[in-house]
């Protein structure tokens, strides 16, 4: 996989990139591309999708997503996935979507704002430049890679060291140059880190969270020869650093995600591949309706054998039958119900045992006579009967 992102300050970027793929398609360099339509992607944004091969048969998927920026342009987020583990002698996606030049206005990091393959002094003011370091600490989308000078350099030494590293890297890798007298300062501002820039050296920052096997002595050089030579253990350095295991940087999940389950431009295989995999799953599914079906027709059938033998019960014990009442429910609810019924009508076939001598009943007005007449036996005044 290979990922990266960048902001475009112009606004046309859409345009730019139509134009690009369709030449690299006419010159064959990528297999197809296709713009995905406004129903397929969030309110705006805009994505396009690019097919190429590399190695002469590897073949690379790639996805590019335009969102809108708070400031001027648009911000974009390039996703790449090859069939084999990405060699970073391959050439960067970022190359097959955009056309690289001097002052092409896609090329800037998101964090700090510098652009890639080219040196980027540091500002001249230290509360910027504090502000240029924390935010190279802080992204995990990028490398960053400060170099000191130990002397002012010419020409040749003004060049970015970044195009030397491998293809895979050249839209991955931020180079931040700092003068000689910004030495201490820079020191200052990665203080919070743990880091140092070697005087006349390089350093190639962690980044927060650090990788776990990152160590500041291993991913830094002491002195770089700013004058046209191949600063060799600088870049083992960078390539190291880019190799090591890192979480995913925010968003980067989504955009992987996205690109291997919303993937849509198919060739003639993988349309052939598609449909047969959803011919087995629409088979799949009408096997478990047809199995659904049969367990509800079993769960119907049941039903009405209990209510038969709920009638015979009822016929058996002499009690009228009440007429059936209207089906209403699914067999299931209907099911307990009848059993319901039926277990409430055989309680009254049970065995009764001996009964039991009634109790006598009294009515009010024998209640009160018979209190009378005994009242009047044991010698009772008979007002005291009226009264009661």
């Amino acid at each position: 996989m290979w990922q990266t992102r960048g902001r475009h300050t112009g606004p046309t970027a859409p345009d730019v990139l139509r134009k690009h793929l369709q030449a690299l398609k006419d010159a064959e360099t990528v297999q197809d591309f296709m713009e995905l339509p406004d129903t397929d992607t969030p309110e705006g944004e805009t994505a396009f999708e690019a097919r190429w091969l590399v190695a002469e048969e590897v073949t690379v998927r790639a996805r590019l997503r335009l969102a809108e920026w708070s400031g001027q342009g648009q911000e974009w987020t390039l996703t790449a996935e090859a069939e084999r583990p990405w060699d970073q002698r391959w050439p960067s996606p970022a190359g097959m979507f955009w056309s690289w030049e001097a002052d092409t206005p896609w090329g800037n990091e998101t964090v700090t704002g510098e652009r890639f393959l080219v040196a980027n002094p540091l500002p001249a003011d230290e509360k910027e430049l504090r502000r240029t370091l924390r935010g190279a600490l802080r992204d995990t989308w990028a490398v960053h890679l400060v170099v000191h000078e130990a002397m002012t350099p010419d020409e040749r030494g003004r060049r970015s060291l970044v195009p030397l590293l491998p293809p895979g890297l050249h839209h991955r890798v931020v180079e931040h140059r700092a003068a000689p007298h910004q030495l201490r300062t820079v020191n200052w501002a990665l203080k919070e880190a743990r880091v140092e820039v070697p005087r006349g050296g390089a350093l190639v920052l962690p980044g927060v969270p650090a990788p776990a096997d990152y160590d500041a002595a291993d991913h830094s050089v002491r002195s770089v020869f700013l004058d046209g030579t191949h600063p060799t253990e600088l870049l083992d350095a960078v390539r190291r650093f880019a190799a090591l295991p890192r979480p995913l940087p925010e968003d980067a999940d989504a955009a992987l995600t996205a690109l291997r389950e919303e993937w849509q431009l198919l060739t003639p295989e993988e349309e052939l591949a598609r449909e047969r995999k959803l011919v087995v799953m629409y088979k799949e599914a009408l096997e478990a309706m047809t199995e659904s079906r049969d367990l509800y027709r079993e769960a119907a059938e049941h039903a009405h054998e209990a209510l038969a033998a709920y009638r015979e019960a009822a016929a058996e014990a002499g009690e009228p039958q009440q007429a059936p009442a209207r089906k209403s429910g699914s067999p299931f609810q209907q099911l307990g119900r009848t059993l319901e019924r039926f277990k409430e009508s055989t309680k009254g076939l049970r065995p009764v045992g001996p009964a039991a001598p009634a109790a006598r009943v009294e009515s009010p007005e024998q209640d009160r006579t018979g209190a009378g007449s005994t009242t009047g036996a044991t010698g009772g005044d008979e007002s005291e009967v009226t009264d009661r």
